[in-house]
């Protein structure tokens, strides 16, 4: 295993932690089907907060994995879309989408083992 202290080890964690989390996994998925404005990302993730939409589609703008396109007229209309890097993105995510969903059973019976365990390990 590599040293994480390791400069490769810590930007692949990086942009793991980056392009990982829950919402930018949403927002790439979203934008897959097509550009989009703000609020109709909104209304198809409606579990994201507008905070949380608007940090998380500004990191993947600096990333480079979504283009912001502001068309001036009142109010200005904003677009998001994916760029090449964000599309070449979706190969993975769907890889890891399927295999969550292959999964779910399997890993649920896992929990609910490890779960019984340490109860019985906590009456001990």
């Amino acid at each position: 295993m590599k040293d994480p202290n390791n400069p490769v080890c810590q930007t692949i964690s990086e942009l793991l932690s980056r392009i990982g989390d829950k919402w930018s996994v949403l927002v790439v998925s979203t934008l897959a089907e097509g550009g989009k404005r703000f609020n109709e990302l909104r209304r198809e993730i409606p579990t994201v907060s507008q905070r949380m939409l608007t940090l998380t589609l500004r990191n993947l703008e600096r990333d480079g994995l979504v283009s912001r396109a502001v068309t001036p007229s009142i109010p200005p209309r904003v677009d998001y879309a994916l760029t090449d890097l964000g599309h070449s993105l979706q190969g993975p995510i769907c890889a890891l989408s399927q295999w969550a969903l292959d999964n779910v059973g399997e890993i649920h019976a896992a929990q609910a083992r490890y779960d019984v365990l340490q109860g019985e390990r906590d009456a001990a």
